[in-house]
This record gives structure tokens, sequence and C-alpha cells, in this order.
């Protein structure tokens, strides 16, 4: 036997979870606010510095919070695919190895369809998603305070002009940066340059003590 409920308690029901999710969403606002104050009262002394500096370092801390989160922040399911992924991928590696060329692609081929392929899909999707979690939605949540706390107002009231730089363009119109630009600007030179220097620091740095270490093992064994 169906059992309908009066039309007057549905609805009853519906009032009472749409002012629980009214709370909800009034608690999540006053918890973003005092995060706001909180980041306000942090970086409020390095306005003396001008706008350029500020939001530089806010770009800076940024991207050595994501560096942190993602190195440190992984998954129990992403790191049992990435030596899943290894597992199958150094089989494929060696069955390419076999003496009959042709049967080792042919046992390749095999890995990749029964299981490497797949394996590969879970792991890239899960370390898309880690990225996503631990590099993208932290810089796009700075990046909502910067566009809140340095926008054309407070620019105005904070350094007493409403951009970050301006400057000419060819046709005679004045070009500004506001805040959220010169912070995506910051953002990509400070990876680009965290970038160049990893570079430079693995190919000399550790290519000299790797250099040291080799020559120094030669003549122990001499």
């Amino acid at each position: 036997m169906i059992i309908f409920l009066p039309l007057s308690n549905i609805r009853q029901d519906l009032l009472n979870m749409e002012a629980l999710l009214d709370a909800l969403w009034f608690k999540i606002i006053d918890i973003v606010q005092y995060i706001k104050q909180f980041l306000d009262i942090i970086f409020a002394p390095l306005n003396f510095f001008g706008p350029v500096i500020v939001i530089s370092t806010i770009a800076f801390i940024t991207v050595i919070l994501t560096k942190i989160l993602t190195k440190t922040f992984k998954t129990k399911r992403y790191r049992k695919l990435q030596k899943e992924f290894s597992h199958w991928y150094n089989i494929r590696q060696e069955a390419l190895k076999c003496e009959d060329h042709d049967k080792g692609k042919v046992l390749a081929r095999n890995i990749d369809q029964g299981k490497l392929n797949q394996v590969y899909y879970n792991y890239f999707f899960e370390g898309f998603m880690l990225g996503i979690a631990t590099k993208y939605l932290p810089i796009l949540i700075v990046l909502a305070y910067v566009n809140e706390s340095y926008k054309s107002s407070n620019l105005q009231m904070f350094f007493g002009r409403e951009y970050i730089f301006k400057f000419g363009s060819s046709n005679g119109e004045m070009v500004v940066i506001g805040a959220v630009f010169w912070f995506i600007i910051s953002i990509v030179m400070i990876y680009l340059g965290w970038f160049i220097i990893g570079r430079i620091y693995r190919k000399y740095v550790k290519g000299i003590h790797g250099d040291t270490k080799d020559h120094t093992y030669v003549n122990e064994t001499k």
C-alpha cells in the first residue's frame, strides 16, 4: 500500500531545508570574511612598499603554498596507482628487451591493451584531480582575494591610484594594468623563474656534486 504524505508536510520540509541551506550559506560567507580580514591584517604592513611589492609577495607565497601542497598531499589511491603503473611499465620495458624483437613488440602491445593503458588513464586522471586541488584551486582562491582586496577603489584608498601600472599605447590610449592581471603575471614569472633555477641547479650544482662523488669513488678503488 502506498502512503502519500500530505502536501503541507512536504512544503514544510522544503521550507526547513531552504532555511538550513540559507543558514549554512551565511556561515560560509562569515568564514570567508574572517579569512579575508585575517589576510588583510597580515599583508597590511607591505602596503608601505606599494602595490607591486604587495601583490608580487602574495603571488610568491601562493606559489610556495602550491609547491608544498603538490609535494606533500598525495592520496592513497594516487600512491597505489603510481606503484601499479611503474610495475606494469617496467614489465613492458622488459618485454621490449626480448631477443625476438617481434615477440617483444607483441608482448608489449598485449600489456598495453590488457593493463597498462587502463592503469595509466586512472593514474593520469587521479594526478590531474590532485593538480586541481593542490595547485589551481589555491591560485584561484588567492586570485579572488586579490580581486576583492585590491580592487580599484581600494588601490585608490591605499596607494592613491586605481591601477598598478599605466602606460601609453601606439594609438594614444592609456593601457591600465590592474591587480588581478599583475597577480597572474607574477604567478607566471615566478613559476618560470622557479623552473629555470631548478634546471640550473640540477645541471650544474648536482652535476658537480655527482662528478665529485664519482672521482672520489674511483680514487678509493685505486
